[in-house]
C-alpha cells in the first residue's frame, strides 16, 4: 500500500518537476495531535507516531521521529522506501542536509526510470506552506538557497492522490462554563489587546486550536482527545472575528459569541481577513501561523511571540479547584483498577488491549469524564522499553498470569473540569534485580524533582537535572522531556514551558501545571516511568526572592513491591511515604467500601 502511494506521489511530482517532497506532521493551526484530514506524514509513510518529518524523493525516502518513537517507527517503516532518521543521534542529519546530499548526488538532473533525462527536476522542492508554520518554511528556504535549491509552498500533492481522505471535521462547539473557566472571554481578550500593546502590536492572527479556545472558553471535538474545534480567531483592537464552519455553531454559541463582542465568519475566509484588516500593523507568530497565512498579510507585521500561551499556562483559581476535583475522581478510578489489576492477571485471559479497556471504562463511570486525554499506554514487557507504544487490537498482546514483569502504564482523562496525565509501572509479579535498581533509581529521580524548591522564575531547563541525576551516576539517561504543562480541560501537552534537557527559556510561575516523568528504557527488555501531574505553588520569601515548590495533583499510589529499599535515603523515604499518606487522606473518604479503602491503606503504608 505504501509504495503504491509514494508511486501516485512521484508521478505528480515528475509533472510538477520537484525533487522531493516534505510532509510534517502538523495541521494549519500548528497543532500536535492534528484531524484525520491532516495526517499525510502518516498516510504516506505508514508511521503514526505523534511527531514525525517525511520526505519523499524520486528514488529514495526518509522519516525523522525523536526518540520516544525510535522503536515504533522501526518496525512501522519495516519493507518499505523509508530510512529511519534517529533526531538527537549523533551522524544523523538534519533534513535540509538530506535532501541537498540527496539532490546533489548525481549532478542536476537524474534518469528516469524510463531512460530519459529529468532535466533541472533537482532545482526545487515541495512542502505545503497551508501545514507548515513560516518560521519552519523560512529556515528551509535558506537552508536550500545555499545549494541552489527553491522551495515551492502551494502544492498539496496529497489533494490529488488521497481517495477517501477524510474531511475537515465540523464538530458542534459547546460553551466552558465560566464556573470552571474562571474568567470571561471579553477580559481574555482585554487582557491579550494590553499585551499586544506592550509588543506594539493593534491585533494578532490566532492559530492554535488550544488558545482560542481557552480564549472565548468554547471547546470542540474536532481533533482526537483534545477538547478543541477547528477555527482562527482575528484579534484587532476593537474587535475580534472567529472564522469558523458556521454549522458546528449553535443558536446559543452565536448568541454568546456576540456577548462577548466576538463576531463569525467562515473559516475559508481567514486570507480576505487578513487581507481586510484594517489597522496599522497585527502581530504574526512565525512558530504558530503558517506560511500562507504568514504571507497573506498586507499589513505591517510584527514577529513577535503570542501572549496566550502564558496566560493560559498560569492557572486561575477556579481551574486551579478544577484540576483538584478531577484529579480526585482520576484516583479513584485508578485505584478500582489497581485493586482489580494483579488478581486479574493472576486468574489469566488478560491482554495490553483488555488492560486499556478496564481502565477506560472505570473512568467512564466518573462524573464529568468527557474521554480521554490521550490513547492510553499499556505496555508489557519488551513493549515497555517503547516510550509511546501503541497496543495493536489485531493481535493483543497476552499478559501470563505467572509471569512477572513490568506494566507500563500511562494513561489520563479529560474531564469537563481538568485533564489528567499519570504514569505508574506496576510489577505483576517477580521481577529481575536489573529491573528493582532500574525502578528505584527512576523513583529516585521522580522524588527529587516533586519535592523540589526552587526560585521564582528558574526555567524548566534549569531543573531538569535534578530528576536525572540519581540516573546519571548510574550511568543512565533518556532521552524525552521530564514534564511539560497540561491543559485546563485542554490539550494533555501544553507549552509554553517544559522541563527538559534542551534549552527553554519560558520561566516557571506559581499557577503553572508541570509533569515529572522520568523514565529508564532498556531495548528489548523492559522500560520504567513513573509519572505525576504537579501543580507549582508559592514557598517562602526571602532576602534572596520568592521561591516555589511543587504540589502534587496526581493522587495515586506509587507501586512499592519492585522497590530496593537500600538505594532510598531515609529522605527519599519521608518523601515517598508523605506522598502516600497525602494520597489515602484525600482518596479513602470517597471509597465506595471496606474493601477498596483496606487495599488502598495496604498500597500506601509507609516504606
Amino acid at each position: 500500500m505504501i509504495e503504491q502511494r509514494l508511486a501516485a506521489l512521484r508521478e505528480v511530482m515528475r509533472r510538477e518537476r520537484l525533487g522531493a517532497f516534505i510532509f510534517p506532521s502538523t495541521d494549519p493551526h500548528g497543532s500536535e495531535y492534528v484531524a484525520d484530514h491532516w495526517k499525510g506524514r502518516e498516510w504516506i509513510s505508514g508511521f503514526d507516531g505523534s511527531a514525525g518529518t517525511a520526505v519523499v524523493t524520486l528514488t529514495s525516502a526518509a522519516l525523522w521521529t525523536d526518540s520516544r518513537y525510535f522503536i515504533q517507527a522501526a518496525e512501522q517503516l519495516k519493507g518499505t522506501d523509508f530510512q529511519l532518521m534517529r533526531l538527537k543521534v549523533e551522524g544523523t542529519p538534519s533534513v535540509s542536509e538530506w535532501i541537498i546530499g540527496q539532490l546533489s548526488c548525481s549532478g542536476d538532473s537524474k534518469a528516469s526510470p524510463s531512460g530519459g533525462r529529468l532535466e533541472g527536476a533537482y532545482t526545487e522542492i515541495g512542502i505545503d506552506g497551508m501545514v507548515s508554520p513560516a518560521a519552519d518554511v523560512e529556515q528551509l528556504i535558506a537552508d536550500m538557497r545555499r545549494a541552489a535549491i527553491t522551495v515551492r509552498t502551494n502544492l498539496d500533492p496529497l489533494a490529488q492522490i488521497w481517495t477517501n481522505r477524510p474531511p475537515v471535521p465540523i464538530n458542534p462547539i459547546t460553551v466552558h462554563p465560566l464556573s470552571l473557566a474562571g474568567e470571561p472571554a471579553h477580559e481574555k481578550l482585554a487582557r491579550i489587546r494590553k499585551a499586544l500593546r506592550q509588543q506594539h502590536a493593534d491585533g494578532m492572527l490566532v492559530c492554535a486550536l488550544d488558545d482560542i479556545a481557552w480564549t472565548l472558553n468554547l471547546r470542540g471535538s474536532d481533533v482526537h482527545c483534545n477538547p478543541v474545534f477547528i477555527s482562527y480567531l482575528l484579534i484587532s483592537s476593537t474587535s475580534a472575528t472567529l472564522f469558523v464552519h458556521r454549522g458546528k455553531l449553535s443558536a446559543e454559541v452565536v448568541a454568546y459569541l456576540k456577548g462577548e463582542g466576538v463576531t463569525v465568519d467562515d473559516y475559508q475566509n481567514v486570507q480576505k481577513g487578513l487581507k481586510d484588516y484594517f489597522e496599522y500593523n497585527i502581530l504574526l507568530d512565525p512558530h504558530e501561523v503558517n506560511y500562507m497565512l504568514y504571507r497573506a498579510a498586507t499589513r505591517e507585521i510584527v514577529r513577535g511571540t503570542s501572549p496566550i500561551p502564558v496566560m493560559k499556562a498560569i492557572k486561575n483559581e477556579a481551574e486551579i479547584a478544577g484540576f483538584h476535583n478531577a484529579m480526585l475522581r482520576d484516583g479513584i478510578a485508578m485505584v478500582k483498577f489497581l485493586m482489580w489489576l494483579k488478581p486479574a492477571v493472576a486468574q489469566g485471559g488478560q491482554t495490553e488491549i483488555s488492560i486499556d479497556e478496564k481502565l477506560t471504562a472505570l473512568r467512564a463511570e466518573q462524573d464529568g469524564y468527557r474521554g480521554l486525554s490521550f490513547d492510553t499506554i499499556a505496555a508489557y514487557g519488551p513493549h515497555g522499553a517503547i516510550v509511546h507504544y501503541t497496543a495493536q487490537d489485531q493481535e493483543p498482546t497476552p499478559i501470563p498470569g505467572d509471569g512477572g514483569g513490568f506494566l507500563l502504564l500511562d494513561s489520563g482523562a479529560q474531564y469537563l473540569d481538568g485533564t489528567t496525565d499519570i504514569t505508574r509501572t506496576i510489577a505483576l509479579g517477580p521481577v529481575s534485580d536489573e529491573e528493582r535498581r532500574v525502578y528505584t533509581l527512576v523513583l529516585k529521580g521522580h522524588l527529587a524533582l516533586q519535592n523540589l524548591k526552587f526560585p521564582d522564575g528558574a526555567a524548566g531547563t534549569q531543573l531538569d537535572a535534578i530528576a536525572r541525576q540519581p540516573m546519571w551516576e548510574a550511568g543512565m539517561n533518556f532521552l524525552h522531556g521530564t514534564g511539560h504543562g497540561v491543559g485546563a480541560y485542554l490539550c494533555v501537552h501544553e507549552g509554553p514551558h517544559q522541563i527538559r534537557m534542551e534549552w527553554k527559556p519560558t520561566p516557571l510561575h506559581a499557577g503553572m501545571t508541570v509533569t515529572d516523568e522520568p523514565g529508564i528504557y532498556l531495548e528489548g527488555r523492559f522500560g520504567v516511568r513513573i509519572e505525576n501531574t504537579l501543580l507549582v505553588v508559592p514557598c517562602m520569601e526571602t532576602e534572596f526572592g520568592r521561591f516555589l515548590q511543587f504540589e502534587p495533583l496526581t493522587l495515586c499510589p506509587i507501586d512499592t513491591a519492585p522497590l530496593m529499599p537500600e538505594l532510598l535515603t531515609e529522605q527519599e523515604c519521608q518523601w515517598l511515604n508523605n506522598y502516600h499518606a497525602l494520597v489515602f487522606d484525600r482518596l479513602a473518604p470517597h471509597l465506595n467500601d471496606e474493601e477498596e479503602t483496606a487495599w488502598l491503606r495496604d498500597a500506601t503504608k509507609p516504606v
